[in-house]
Parts: structure tokens; sequence; C-alpha cells
């Protein structure tokens, strides 16, 4: 289900200036879908920003990476 190589399409999709490009060229039925994906992408955003939270101070994360990093 992590695809990471999917990520990184997408990044460079972004990153290049396609979307844009895509966006400022398309009808209004493509520039609608753009957005809807990209508002879409941005609630999955925050919902990983609050289960990476919960998932790092529940599962005791925080504290393993802070013990690691007093013994270095």
């Amino acid at each position: 289900m992590l695809d990471s190589a999917y990520l990184d399409k997408l990044a460079e999709y972004f990153a290049s200036g396609d979307l844009a490009f895509d966006f400022e060229h398309g009808d209004e039925e493509r520039r609608q879908a753009i957005l809807e994906y990209l508002e879409k992408l941005m609630d999955l955003a925050d919902q990983a920003d609050e289960l990476a939270t919960k998932l790092i101070f529940k599962g005791g994360m925080l504290q393993a990476l802070a013990s690691t990093s007093d013994q270095k």
C-alpha cells in the first residue's frame, strides 16, 4: 500500500511545472479535476501529519529517538 515511487513521481510532476502547465492550458473540467485532486491531497497530508504525531508519541518513538541521540 505504501508506494514511494508514486510519491516521487507526483513530487516530480509538481516540481517540473507540468501540473501548473496542465492547469493553465486545461479546459475548465481539467482545471476543476486538478483543484479537487490537490484539495484531496492536502486533506490526506493533514491526516498523515496527525497520524504521524499520534504514532510517534503513542508508540514511544520520541523517547527512542531521544535515547538514541543521547548515546552519541
